[in-house]
């Protein structure tokens, strides 16, 4: 054991005692043999002979930062990465932390509220809302483009009449996650299909398929050299026959169009919108940011901590549906670059979903295309 004395001079200015030190950060010994173990605080010296460590008394800024930052609650190999930066990175590093517990933290109230609600109405099944005799269909289209700029296209779009989906893949196999995370969902997709399921069986089904897609991206980049720096975003949603189930992360959207007025019925894990979200940020002043796709949830490659791998684990929720609704899916490649008032007029200038994902494409070339694009138009029809 260290002792618990004063300074000693070890011929490199005065250090103290490990105590001493203690006292200094507020932080207990045992905690500051912990992080010496880890590489997130090393002492200025250790005694060759005995094995005491020493401290600088400067040190204690940087402890103190280490625990405000397991108060916070981040992972230790993330706290590794912050105390490294310079002030002002760090700052941003822990900004994108925070906004992702906070997204972490809506997605679980979202959750809670169904459950209330769920518990609430004493078994009363959410599809009786629908008439018994209705018999509703999708008509849908699905359309991506590499872009004016990119010379690859790393998204990917499906339409069929039990999934809607798109995907914006990114790093050196992003092709390839987005791709692996939308074939995962097929076969729930397929499943969803037999007949009219209950909230519950569906929000449980979703739960399986966001998971189905996890590891799916996980295994299509781990042959590559930096598995987590490729992944892809995803927006999907399964249809029923009475229902869609959302699936949902990163920042591709999903948007509806009802009774004349479009309505975005995603949110972006991303910083900028965390930004937004917190005031920080106007929406104007988030388009030209130079962290604008600064991701806070993605599907991701298997490189990653435990903390983060189960942060990043898809939404699900269940969305009411109506005869005549119209839904967008999109990548970031469309709706970053043309606005929703423009979005809405190419949505709305026609009956046909094929030439609706047509002019929405046209839009983002219009613009400049400087991203590959994926783009999903569904309609909700009475068979």
């Amino acid at each position: 054991m260290e002792r618990d004395g004063r300074a000693v001079d070890a011929g490199r200015g005065e250090l103290v005692t490990i105590g001493e030190f203690a006292r200094l950060s507020r932080l207990s010994a045992k905690a500051l043999r912990r992080y010496d173990e880890l590489g997130l605080l090393r002492p200025a010296l250790v005694d060759p002979v005995n094995g005491y460590r020493y401290y600088d008394p400067a040190q204690a800024e940087g402890a103190r930062l280490v625990a405000w930052l397991r108060r916070i609650g981040m992972p230790l190999s993330r706290i590794g990465r912050v105390v490294q930066l310079d002030p002002a990175a760090a700052a941003v590093e822990i900004r994108a932390y925070w906004a992702r517990v906070e997204v972490e933290t809506a997605a679980r109230r979202d959750l809670a509220m169904y459950l209330v609600d769920h518990l609430s109405a004493e078994g009363v099944e959410m599809t009786k809302r629908v008439p018994e005799n209705a018999a509703f269909g999708i008509r849908c289209a699905a359309l991506t483009d590499t872009g004016a700029v990119r010379t690859a296209n790393q998204d990917t779009a499906f339409a069929g009449a039990r999934l809607l989906a798109v995907a914006d893949g990114f790093g050196e196999a992003g092709a390839e996650a987005s791709a692996a995370a939308i074939e995962a969902l097929k076969p729930t997709a397929r499943g969803a299909g037999g007949g009219v399921l209950p909230a519950a069986d569906l929000l449980n089904a979703l739960e399986d398929a966001a998971d189905a897609a996890s590891r799916a991206v996980r295994d299509a980049v781990s042959p590559y050299d930096a598995p987590d720096g490729s992944g892809t975003t995803l927006t999907a949603m399964v249809w029923t026959g009475s229902r869609l189930g959302l699936v949902h992360i990163g920042d591709s959207r999903a948007y509806l169009l009802r009774g004349g007025e479009m309505f975005r019925i995603t949110h972006d894990d991303s910083l900028v919108q965390a930004m937004i979200d917190d005031g920080s940020l106007s929406p104007e002043e988030a388009a030209s940011h130079p962290q604008r796709s600064l991701l806070l949830k993605a599907l991701v490659g298997a490189a990653q901590s435990a903390p983060v791998a189960v942060a990043c684990r898809p939404e699900v929720r269940l969305q009411e549906v109506m005869a005549g609704d119209r839904y967008l899916l999109c990548s970031d490649g469309l709706s970053a670059v043309v606005d929703e008032a423009d979005l809405r007029a190419a949505v709305i200038a026609t009956d046909d979903p094929e030439e609706a994902v047509r002019r929405l494409v046209a839009l983002a070339r219009a613009a400049g295309g400087p991203d590959n694009v994926a783009c999903v138009v569904a309609d909700v029809v009475v068979r």
